[in-house]
């Protein structure tokens, strides 16, 4: 907002700003009674339209003086110029608001892809051409509403019939379910199988030395593609490559190294995660501060390409770049002789998508202005971007061949070896140059061609004979684990991991060939892993990029949600699935939008209440209670005493011995209750026996959460399970409380993320225009928004 301010000298402009989503989704406990308890029968939550209220800011302060200062801003104005940020997300924070104050006027929309006077400037520009700016927009927050509508009830009644019906006995946590992280573990799921159920293999590749005439010796190896698995013709082989004699093959060329391609979000995450060792989260942090300072472009992109329209922009942004680089600055050449690359290989395309890739602006950190991480971060995109417009490297590469004939007919044998002849742009990283050749993530470690550091001087044709041949022993090894910086990647380029070539077809994106459909958004994957760990389904191993490893509670997951519903464990009917919201955010007029959300909705709603039914036939699955994920003793708080009285009244009840660790640590102490302490029916059974500790009120368990929150602390599991713990709590906190007369109010439950920004770094970096006046134009009446809410206590989660 403040960036725009200065474009703006009318006094009849106002501009406010959203600050993220300043609306949040209703608890559905609060829409119905019926639906605050965790129960089968009430099942499926389904609603037309999701009420909202006011959402909060990470302080807990209520979003509803910021409405009302926008509801006030809004008084007579004729124009609302909506500047969030671009794409889905933005759109949806400023609709949002326009919809629930029920503005009707005319709406624009400025796409800002960068922060800096130039930038805006064009955005500007742009804008003022495409009159239709708003109502294509429209468009893009219905894709957006839409996506999060499904969350909410995917997640909302997923969770909770999972967790009363297929979770097992032994598990205490939620099972949770999710349209984009439940496909997501089935990727990693499916590789764990893959890994556990690999059996090494021998394979044999065989070595053969030749001495030339001119007195030189030269080792040369057979390791076709297809691997020997059967030693019997290894021998073979190494029997007749034993007694060859002929001429050596030389083949010399020069082989050119394009460099690599510019950044989407999700690729430097990945980077960053393989060099730096950052969470794919902390690297989404420092780009989207980059980008508020006005240093980056926009990060939140699944594009890796510019468009042609900034070919003209690349010589001032370089000379800037070396400025603060000045290392760098002898290796770029005249402006007239910087490289474009252009096509689907190249660097510049004619159109790169909603975002082009994230690349540096003019402005430049000065001496002191940024550190640490933001700069290191900064210069991986400077430097890549600098990489993008210098020469090819060129290597002479040479190749020795012989062809040994056997019983088993012509067998290559060969070795190459390769000299810089010319850099390029690797000389931008030295020998970090190696680092921009990135494997598959999930699959196994690709075989290299048989190489040395070194070639004797052998010339085409030179005869030579076998001087030695033997044969050596490998061993096939498994696929490769996704590590937490890849996970990103392989969600969005889901196209990878599939060998049927009818579905790499059917995950093309003729509309972008360079994005195929792939899970979830660039905003939001890097949200899905820490939900994983959360529900113990993964967990990370040991690594600068630790590897994901699926826990025996994750494969148990899977596999009961594709014997009850396989499309939920389809990674690619996933895909297929979110491919058609991409359709509602490509509408070109809002009816056509309104009509093809509606549809979406609806199909939304059947899938649920399809899934309800299925769950509720099936049966709870088993699981070992030693095979779940135990808390380490050197994790977490102390617990409370009345976690600790409750613990020792259980263990004393049963004659069991407390686990060590248990009076220092808050984990443990936990999971020790969640074990023994009997699960509540999900169901009423009002002539059942009463089993186990007599359970609190509803109201005390409000009161005590409330409590929890005033005053800033953990509200215990056995203060939620047992009466005379709840009483304890609450005879002990009550008193403490500096504002008794709130005990009633609604209290966000802890964990809950209470104002969803998808991906941002701060709420700081939204921000809602409103200028000039005219008469307000009615309005197509238009679905409500909802904000998406990801809690444990109503199970909802993407």
């Amino acid at each position: 907002m403040r960036q725009l301010q200065r474009f703006f000298k009318s006094p009849s402009t106002v501009c406010v700003s959203a600050e993220g989503h300043l609306l949040a989704a209703e608890e559905p406990g609060n829409v119905r009674d019926e639906w605050k308890s965790w129960r089968l029968d009430t099942l499926p939550i389904v609603l037309e339209r999701i009420p909202v209220t006011y959402g909060t800011s990470r302080s807990g302060q209520s979003h509803k003086p910021k409405i009302e200062a926008i509801k006030q801003a809004l008084q007579g104005v004729e124009r609302v110029i909506i500047a969030t940020d671009p794409g889905r997300e933005g759109s949806m924070i400023a609709w949002e608001v326009l919809e629930h104050l029920g503005y009707r006027g005319r709406v624009d929309r400025l796409k800002l892809g960068a922060l800096d006077e130039v930038s805006i400037r064009r955005a500007f520009a742009a804008m003022a051409k495409e009159p239709d700016s708003g109502e294509r927009d429209y468009a893009a927050y219905l894709e957006a509403l839409c996506r999060q509508y499904e969350d909410y009830h995917l997640g909302l009644n997923g969770t909770r019939a999972i967790s009363l019906r297929l979770r097992p006995p032994a598990f205490r946590q939620p099972w949770r379910f999710g349209g984009v992280q439940t496909p997501t573990l089935a990727i990693l799921a499916d590789l764990e199988k893959r890994i556990r159920d690999f059996i090494p293999q021998d394979y044999f590749k065989i070595a053969l030395t030749v001495a030339t005439d001119g007195g030189a010796e030269i080792t040369l190896w057979h390791a076709p593609k297809d691997k020997i698995l059967d030693k019997q013709v290894a021998e073979t082989v190494q029997q007749a490559a034993a007694i060859w004699s002929g001429p050596l093959g030389v083949d010399q060329k020069d082989v050119r190294r394009s460099p690599p391609r510019l950044f989407s979000k999700d690729t430097l995450a990945r980077r960053c995660a393989k060099r730096f060792g950052w969470d794919p989260q902390h690297t989404a942090k420092l780009a989207q501060e980059l980008y508020d300072q006005g240093y980056l472009t926009y990060p939140r992109t699944e594009s890796e390409h510019l468009p042609e329209s900034q070919t003209g922009d690349a010589s001032a942004v370089i000379e800037s770049v070396v400025g603060a680089l000045s290392d760098l600055a002898s290796l770029v050449p005249a402006a007239s002789n910087l490289v474009f690359r252009k096509g689907n290989k190249g660097h510049y395309v004619k159109d790169p998508g909603e975002h082009h890739a994230i690349v540096p602006l003019r402005k430049v950190p000065q001496l002191g202005s940024i550190s640490g991480d933001h700069l290191r971060l900064w210069e991986l995109v400077a430097k890549s971007f600098l990489a993008a417009h210098l020469p090819d490297g060129i290597d002479a590469r040479t190749t020795v061949v012989v062809q040994v004939p056997t019983p088993l007919g012509q067998k290559r044998f060969s070795v190459s070896g390769s000299v810089i002849k010319s850099p390029g742009w690797r000389a931008v990283y030295g020998a970090e140059a190696d680092e921009e050749n990135e494997a598959v993530p999930g699959k196994a470690k690709p075989d290299e061609e048989p190489t040395t550091g070194r070639l004797p001087p052998i010339r085409d044709n030179e005869p030579g004979k076998a001087a030695d041949a033997r044969i050596e022993t490998a061993k096939t090894e498994p696929p490769r684990r996704i590590t937490r910086g890849e996970l990103p990647v392989v969600m969005g380029r889901l196209v990878d991991q599939v060998e049927d070539p009818k579905l790499k077809a059917a995950l093309e994106n003729p509309a972008n060939p360079n994005e195929p459909k792939g899970l979830g958004t660039a905003a939001t994957r890097d949200t899905i892993l820490p939900k994983l760990q959360k529900s113990q389904y993964v967990e990370l191993l040991k690594g600068k990029d630790p590897p994901i490893q699926v826990t025996e509670v994750g494969l148990a997951f899977i596999a009961a949600v594709r014997r009850v519903f396989p499309a939920y464990g389809d990674p690619v009917g996933r895909a297929m699935f979110e491919a058609d919201l991409a359709e509602i955010g490509r509408a070109s007029t809002r009816t056509e939008a309104i009509g093809r959300a509606t549809a979406y909705q609806e199909r939304t709603r059947s899938r649920v209440r399809e899934l309800i039914t299925t769950i509720g036939q099936s049966d709870a699955v088993a699981l070992d209670p030693a095979s779940i994920p135990t808390l380490s003793a050197t994790d977490g708080k102390p617990p409370t005493k009345a976690m600790i009285t409750f613990a020792t009244s259980i263990a004393a009840q049963r004659g069991l011995k407390l686990p060590r660790g248990l009076k220092s640590n808050s984990a443990i102490c936990r999971a020790f209750l969640d074990q023994h302490v009997p699960q509540r029916s999900s169901g009423p059974a009002k002539d059942a026996p009463q089993a186990g500790p007599r359970p609190p009120s509803e109201a005390m368990v409000r009161y005590a959460r409330s409590l929890a929150e005033q005053q800033g602390i953990e509200c215990p599991p056995a203060v939620l399970a047992d009466f005379a713990a709840c009483r304890t709590f609450l005879d002990e906190h009550s008193s403490k409380a500096q504002r008794p007369h709130e005990m009633n109010r609604t209290v966000t439950p802890k964990g809950r993320l209470p104002a969803v920004r998808m991906g941002s770094a701060s709420d700081g970096h939204k921000r809602l225009s409103a200028s000039a006046r005219r008469p307000a134009d009615t309005r197509t009446e238009a679905p409500r928004r909802r904000t998406r809410a990801r809690t444990v206590a109503s199970g909802r989660d993407e």
